[in-house]
């Protein structure tokens, strides 16, 4: 696991980064997300993501996917991370084919 973002990079526990395109997690049933705390605008001060239907406002290509009322009550079950996954799939392609 990476110490933490950078932009486009990650740094890793020993010492290295790596720069990459785009940077996807599966963070479990509860985000829990303290990796994200250096990130401007990305956290919220509970440490929540901020977002606005799993779109980062703050932070272009930053999608989050099986949050609670992310974009319906399903948003956290299997029945419908699906759709949001999918709709975070086609925003980071379109961010991608932007920069």
């Amino acid at each position: 696991m990476f110490t933490r973002p950078d932009d486009d990079q990650v740094a890793w526990a020993e010492g290295t980064t790596e720069r990459l395109d785009k940077l996807i997690l599966a963070t479990s049933y509860r985000p829990h997300l303290p990796y994200l705390a250096g990130l401007d605008g990305a956290l919220d001060p509970a440490g929540h993501p901020r977002h606005r239907s799993g779109t980062s406002p703050s932070r272009p290509g930053l999608e989050f996917v099986g949050l609670e009322w992310q974009r319906s009550l399903s948003s956290n079950t299997l029945r419908g991370v699906g759709r949001d996954a999918a709709r975070a799939a086609r925003r980071l392609a379109f961010h991608l084919a932007r920069t």
